[in-house]
């Protein structure tokens, strides 16, 4: 429900909240259009009446012709966690891997790359690892003295798990309950058998949880920078 950017989702899904003209959704859409996957499931819930309303509108319509997109929501339910989501996702594509990934996040993700390292791999599911953005610098100490500040960067930060999945079929086997996250139940699930791959994103990635990181994004795309797009 996007509680951590409330100013922003009182009226709207988190995933319609605006950076620049248009909703971080068509942001995350244009990640996987512009390397040619065009056929979109949309997981819907609190207010999915307001995506399914932008799915219809000309203002969407105008955007993805270019691309051939094919949209559609699909109400998973008020109160149901991601776990039960993608149970109903994966059940509308019982034959088929799928490409998945959150309403919040943008990367530029090598799709391509993230596609053969799964299929390499053998096994269920493979998520993209990422490394959070780092917000704070270091202070050095000599003993109790500070002698120095440096940067943090990016790559001194642990590996996270920053969604941009690809799920086999079977992976509805491992969600229990529509209520149960994702994250803590069917990940740790296929962790455990030894049927969960990681990809290793070494690039751009952002999750869009507090306003500051919205407007850390927004302001990227003011610059006429959008460094979720995959530049090969």
């Amino acid at each position: 429900m996007g509680t951590r950017l409330a100013e922003e989702t009182e009226k709207i899904p988190k995933p319609m909240v605006l950076i620049g003209k248009y909703p971080i959704l068509w942001h995350i859409m244009s990640i996987y259009a512009l390397q040619g996957f065009h056929d979109f499931t949309i997981a819907t819930g609190y207010k999915g009446e307001c995506i399914e309303s932008w799915l219809a509108s000309d203002e969407f319509i105008e955007l993805a012709r270019p691309f051939g997109i094919n949209a559609v929501a699909r109400n998973t339910g008020l109160e149901t966690q991601t776990g039960g989501r993608i149970q109903q996702i994966l059940e509308d594509s019982p034959s088929d891997p799928i490409l998945l990934t959150y309403g919040d996040g943008l990367a530029n993700v090598d799709l391509d790359a993230l596609i053969k390292s799964h299929r390499k791999s053998k096994v269920a599911a493979t998520l993209t690892a990422v490394r959070p953005p780092a917000r704070f610098g270091y202070v050095e100490f000599d003993g109790d003295r500070v002698v120095g500040f440096s940067e943090k960067h990016q790559s001194n930060e642990g590996w996270i798990n920053g969604g941009f999945f690809v799920l086999e079929p079977d992976v509805r086997a491992f969600i229990s309950h529509p209520l149960e996250p994702f994250e803590t139940g069917a990940l740790t699930r296929l962790a455990e058998l030894n049927q969960l791959n990681a990809y290793q994103h070494q690039g751009y990635w952002q999750a869009m949880d507090t306003l500051r990181e919205k407007r850390d994004i927004e302001a990227l795309y003011d610059q006429g920078l959008s460094p979720w797009i995959l530049k090969k």
